[in-house]
């Protein structure tokens, strides 16, 4: 893997804060007031750089598990989330206020992962456990993966191997919107903000992801 992106501070007139790894101590959005944020994003475009740093501290668990869900892979992932944050400080003076920082900061680090994943050859395998599928999947599925039961246990390897596989064969977008709404739980309306397209779009790739995975899970589901 290549080392990490040199600090922006070298070829920018102002310090560009740490960039982050994944945290235990990351906030949801749902939790965060949005009259709070806005006046951090307002500090942190005059040069406060604590301000920045709160704003990455709050988000950067969610972002990084998204761009891992999506890489499959923890240094990439690492290093994608922290090029998105860097990216998005250089960027911050340009940002409007037209949607949350949160929002905002997701769709560049999504596009930056897509534009990683086209440029790609190598794929890894995705953790099983990493994955956290909500009750919108089949039961079947859900109680395979997360239940501690002999069943589980015997199949699981074969699972893992068949799970990756279905994953790999999905599209970049469609790979997409099941992490942001299987995964991280975030709702239509604010997917489609994220990936740039309406909610009928949205709603319509995941359920052909789900069509697809089940399909390529079928002989699991029985």
């Amino acid at each position: 893997m290549s080392s990490k992106p040199a600090d922006p501070a070298a070829s920018a007139a102002e310090p560009v804060p740490a960039a982050p790894v994944a945290s235990d101590t990351a906030t949801t959005p749902a939790s965060v007031n949005r009259a709070e944020e806005d006046a951090m994003v307002r500090q942190a475009q005059k040069g406060d750089l604590a301000a920045y740093d709160e704003l990455v501290r709050r988000y950067q668990q969610r972002i990084y598990a998204t761009v891992y869900h999506m890489t499959a892979n923890h240094e990439d992932a690492d290093d994608l989330a922290q090029e998105a944050f860097i990216k998005a400080y250089q960027a911050l003076k340009t940002f409007k206020g037209g949607s949350s920082f949160y929002t905002w900061g997701y769709r560049i680090a999504v596009n930056k992962t897509l534009n990683f994943l086209k440029q790609r050859k190598n794929r890894t395998a995705m953790s099983l456990n990493d994955l956290d599928f909500n009750a919108e999947h089949d039961p079947d599925l859900v109680s395979l993966i997360s239940d501690r039961t002999p069943r589980r246990d015997i199949h699981l390897a074969e699972l893992q191997e068949k799970l990756n596989a279905a994953l790999q064969k999905l599209s970049e977008e469609h790979r997409l919107v099941v992490t942001l709404h299987d995964v991280q739980g975030l709702p239509h309306e604010e997917i489609s903000k994220i990936m740039d397209c309406n909610v009928g779009t949205v709603r319509s790739r995941l359920f052909y992801a789900r069509q697809q995975l089940q399909a390529h899970l079928s002989d699991y589901l029985k």
